[in-house]
């Protein structure tokens, strides 16, 4: 008999001493994954109108002269770099007018301090770092918490999509160096419960940060613009820090967030010193050592030409967008809200139906919004963009008349590559999955060959 080709001798090595459901599973998934990156690369229209407000969250803003103040400060400052502060003192001092706008926003006093970082897994990098630098102990956060690192994550409510906060206090030990809780957090839109986490923190002596990168710069202006929110910020004397994302509802460019903290202590343990290095002595504030001036330039240009009033004018309009998106999908028969939103994203799921078949549907509408799983459901994240007029009107208009159909049919499975977010979490072996998201990614890498048969 031929020797087996090469491949297949692959093959068989991969699934040898599998089960049979993981062979099934992996076979059923692997399918899935290639019809979906196909139908990725093969769509007639793979991209979405996100001038037009088709997008949850991703654009924050569509205002002309705030983008055009922004990149003319940026282009006036692309090529310096704040490392060098002897060169360029004038981006250094943006910077730091950038973190004590931040502070003051937050109810932060003079003691308060903090750096400008480049987006949100540069922040929770940042204070990852920190704590561990105290000392390499645990970290009690929300499930929902973004990750970069293994950490403890405690249980959430099913009721209201917040941390559990007995779960939390029970899960304190000597070995504890931070709490963490969201305001709000991505996938729900709820807000923890921070004062009890910061009596938690003051209790038990232990650090309390607040990820408030999504809504932080909406939701410290909804008081001023007519809307409650609960407190979150500096007010609380656990809160130990706190970070939040300028590129979101502080309309900067993209990759610009900035991190804040209640002492100097906590912020010397987030900078980079080496002493040794034969090149001279080495220090940056941040885990990068060259930075881009240009983005803290047009950060702070941003900052200063929106302004506090403009900030909270525009906090209230997409607050009242939001709100009304909620009002009303709380109407629709066969859906429901998770939790209680507390800024700008509303969750929503069904008993009736396979949610991802609605997502596909007001996919085929051109409509992005994000998917979720550990349970189902799909969120939209309220922007700017959506206040303009008969962006809402026309999302809840497609809503309602999607959901009809979803309703029609009933218990029909989901079809496409929608169907990848329900199999996803059926996969026991949760390595599979996450080798899959990897070739995904290289897949974004991909350019065409000659002879390759693309459109």
């Amino acid at each position: 008999m031929s020797e087996r080709p090469q491949p297949l001798k692959a093959i068989n090595r991969f699934f040898e001493g599998k089960e049979p459901w993981q062979i099934v599973t992996m076979t059923a998934s692997s399918v899935l994954a290639i019809v979906w990156a196909h139908s990725l690369y093969n769509a007639k229209d793979r991209s979405y109108d996100w001038k037009g407000g088709n997008v949850s969250g991703a654009v924050y803003h569509l205002d002309e002269d705030i983008s055009k103040v922004a990149c003319e400060a940026y282009s006036s400052t692309a090529y310096t770099n704040p490392l060098h502060a002897d060169v360029f003192p004038g981006i250094n001092k943006m910077e730091a007018e950038i973190v004590r706008m931040t502070v003051n926003l937050f109810h932060g006093d003079e003691n308060c301090c903090g750096t400008p970082t480049y987006a949100q897994s540069a922040c929770t990098e940042i204070r990852n770092r920190w704590c561990i630098c105290t000392e390499p102990r645990d970290l009690a956060v929300p499930l929902y918490i973004h990750k970069r690192l293994y950490l403890y994550t405690m249980p959430v409510s099913s009721e209201t999509y917040t941390v559990d906060i007995e779960a939390v206090k029970r899960a304190i030990g000597r070995r504890t160096c931070m709490i963490v809780g969201s305001a709000p957090n991505y996938p729900y839109g709820t807000m923890d419960d921070i004062k009890s986490l910061s009596d938690i923190a003051l209790e038990y002596d232990v650090p309390l940060h607040v990820d408030a990168c999504l809504g932080g710069f909406i939701a410290a202006f909804m008081t001023e613009a007519g809307y409650n929110v609960p407190v979150f910020d500096f007010r609380l004397p656990g809160v130990a820090s706190i970070s939040a994302d300028t590129h979101k509802y502080g309309y900067a460019p993209k990759g610009t967030s900035v991190i804040v903290y209640r002492k100097e202590e906590y912020r010397h343990h987030q900078y980079t010193v080496s002493t040794e290095w034969p090149g001279g002595v080495y220090g940056s504030p941040t885990v990068n050592g060259s930075r881009a001036g240009g983005l803290i330039a047009a950060c702070w240009a941003t900052m200063m030409y929106v302004g506090r009033e403009q900030y909270v004018r525009m906090a209230g309009e997409v607050v009242h967008t939001a709100r009304r998106i909620e009002d009303e999908i709380r109407k629709i028969n066969g859906l429901f809200i998770f939790g209680q939103p507390a800024t700008t994203v509303v969750a929503f799921g069904s008993n009736s139906f396979d949610i991802f078949k609605l997502a596909d549907l007001l996919h085929q509408k051109g409509w992005s919004l994000n998917a979720l799983q550990f349970p189902s459901g799909i969120h939209i994240a309220v922007t700017h963009a959506h206040t303009r007029a008969g962006v809402a009107d026309r999302f809840l208009a497609d809503l309602k008349e999607t959901t009809a159909v979803c309703m029609k049919e009933g218990s029909a499975p989901v079809e496409g590559k929608m169907a990848i977010y329900g199999v996803a979490q059926s996969i026991p072996d949760r390595s599979l999955v996450s080798d899959i998201t990897k070739y995904f990614i290289d897949s974004m890498y991909y350019l065409p060959k000659p002879g390759d048969d693309v459109e």
